[in-house]
């Protein structure tokens, strides 16, 4: 049966077994959408407010379910607004397929309406492969290459389709010099290192007697290996941010994040091991780990050029994490000396005494870390739980102790604010039976969020289960970078940039059928999260914050400490409430 370009398309992409496809129609996909539309076997298509967001949540499937997330934009305007949802999935090595639309060839080159050069606008997030399909019969195998390429090197592809050839007769290539004749399919390799590395590694382990492990989301898949080898080792666990769900918080030797919101036991641990042992990490602070010199190292990862990036290692082990452990877990030799476990212990235990009594402090209305020690205390097993940038990642970093069975994720490497809400939306549709948790500011609820709640009321039904909540720390502040530029430049707060025009969250939610909640008293707390989790349908939950509530560097540097001083000696306008909830914090 006879079939033109766009059908071909939506075919091929079922053949590949993609399930949906986030995007927004536009005339430059028109021919796209029509055969999304009359085709039988097809991807759901999720239709969005914003192409930013397509991007957000194709890379948010990647990353919940380790396949190829797909999204789609027209042509100019449509195409330009995807780019920094991939630019999230580029840094944060997800394997995501952009279709984008454009112009009829004909016009190309003659500064047509909506002409954008896409393949240099695309040539640097999609760098790994980029191309513009000019002949039905090349429609196969640049879609093949890309997804293929995608999975493979778990980076961004993109496929330009101008809106002429999308209504053309598909043809495959003619068995002749000059055609490429492609396949579907991709199975992932085995990747393991070579014996004798695997057994310089194990020297070096077992030979140092103060190891230290950190790990990120390439050890998302090893968490019986990781303990499996932090047993062994008597070593600890940090956790980079994207590597929050690696292993749980609950296990007496993990010390929590590493990093400027990182916990006091990850920074002490760093500072005085002699071995540090990084699995599929590429933490970029070096002022938190280790100093050079101090530690012998060994690092994991599946690609060869993350490695010695971060830290000189002594031995590089380019491999699958969990596949890697397993061959080096038999040559690893139990330490009999627990002394250095049993002080990480303690000083574990010690630390989220600490984070208790601080949440516990009271403030103006709510203390923020409050909301996320409620909000620990009810979390369901096997949840989702999705992170935005900005202080309330802090929160999330520190009070937040995950289980077995739990995921998380957020904007790692390009940590921009306004992937929370989408990346909620993406968990839902690849997990309906989950709980899904998405933790945002209200900076980052009024740059996409709100819109996003309209398409949480347009699909919520379809999910087995209902429950998606949206946790917004509604303190009338950009508040990271407030501190960030206290404690890094000395300066007040500049209000005129800082502060957000109240609005009414909850309310917003319940005008669109879901529903809302506002607390504005800590009591309320407990019950507002008990409510949210047993609600019949999506739940926006507005916390009301005191935005003077510091997060604190597990380790307050002098720098710091001086830049501090500055802001408050020239004038910041909450000088006497930041002093007073800095003191209460820094002795609770």
């Amino acid at each position: 049966m006879k079939q033109n370009v766009s059908d071909f398309l939506v075919s091929r992409l079922s053949e590949w077994g993609v399930k949906r496809i986030f995007g927004l129609p536009g005339d430059g996909i028109n021919g796209i959408m029509g055969a999304m539309g009359r085709a039988q076997d097809k991807p759901e298509f999720i239709q969005v407010r914003h192409e930013e967001m397509a991007a957000f949540m194709a890379c948010a499937h990647a990353k919940f379910t380790g396949e190829v997330g797909i999204c789609l934009a027209t042509s100019g305007p449509g195409a330009i607004h995807l780019l920094n949802g991939l630019y999230d999935a580029k840094l944060d090595h997800q394997p995501v397929v952009a279709i984008v639309g454009q112009q009829q060839r004909t016009a190309l080159g003659g500064s047509y309406q909506q002409e954008v050069d896409l393949v240099s606008l695309f040539k640097d997030v999609a760098h790994e492969y980029v191309h513009i399909v000019t002949t039905p019969a090349q429609m196969r195998h640049v879609l093949d290459q890309a997804i293929r390429i995608a999975r493979a090197e778990r980076t961004v592809c993109c496929v330009i389709i101008p809106n002429d050839l999308q209504d053309m007769e598909f043809e495959n290539p003619p068995h002749e010099h000059g055609t490429v004749h492609s396949g579907a399919g991709y199975s992932a390799p085995r990747v393991v290192p070579q014996p004798e590395d695997l057994q310089r590694a194990a020297d070096v382990l077992n030979a140092g007697s103060k190891v230290a492990i950190l790990v990120g989301a390439g050890a998302l898949d090893a968490t019986d290996e990781v303990i499996q080898v932090a047993e062994l080792l008597g070593a600890g666990i940090a956790k980079a941010l994207l590597g929050k769900a690696a292993v749980p918080d609950n296990l007496p030797y993990v010390t929590g994040a590493i990093g400027q919101l990182g916990t006091k036991p990850s920074y002490e641990m760093m500072m005085g091991c002699d071995t540090l042992l990084m699995i599929g990490s590429s933490f970029p602070y070096s002022e938190f780990l280790p100093e050079e010199g101090q530690a012998r190292g060994v690092q994991i990862d599946v690609t060869g050029r993350m490695m010695s990036i971060r830290y000189p290692m002594e031995v590089n082990l380019v491999g699958d994490s969990a596949e890697t452990l397993k061959l080096l877990i038999p040559l690893l030799t139990r330490k009999e000396d627990r002394e250095w476990r049993k002080r990480l212990e303690r000083s574990i235990a010690e630390w989220w005494q600490t984070v208790e009594a601080r949440a516990l402090e009271p403030a103006d209305p709510i203390n923020p870390q409050r909301v996320f020690l409620e909000l620990s205390r009810r979390l369901p097993d096997n949840c989702i739980l999705c992170g935005d940038s900005g202080s309330s990642t802090y929160w999330y970093a520190r009070d937040v102790r995950l289980r077995r069975g739990m995921m998380a994720s957020l904007s790692g490497g390009l940590a921009t604010m306004g992937s929370g809400v989408p990346y909620a939306i993406a968990a839902k549709f690849a997990h309906p039976d989950r709980v899904v948790v998405a933790m945002v500011g209200d900076g980052a609820m009024q740059m996409n969020g709100l819109n996003e709640l309209i398409t949480i009321g347009k699909y919520w039904r379809r999910w087995s289960d209902p429950r998606l909540i949206i946790l917004v720390l509604n303190n009338r502040d950009l508040n990271l970078v407030t501190w960030e530029q206290r404690a890094t430049e000395g300066d007040p707060k500049f209000d005129e940039a800082q502060n957000l025009p109240d609005f009414p969250y909850a309310d917003y939610a319940k005008l669109i059928g879901l529903h809302g909640i506002r607390v504005d008293r800590p009591d309320d707390l407990a019950a507002a999260w008990d409510f949210a989790f047993i609600a019949d349908r999506p739940v926006v939950l507005e916390a009301c914050t005191d935005p003077n509530v510091p997060p604190l560097p597990p380790h307050i540097t002098l720098e710091q400490a001086r830049a501090y001083a500055s802001a408050i000696m020239r004038g910041d306008s909450n000088s006497a409430e930041i002093i007073r909830a800095t003191v209460k914090q820094l002795f609770a």
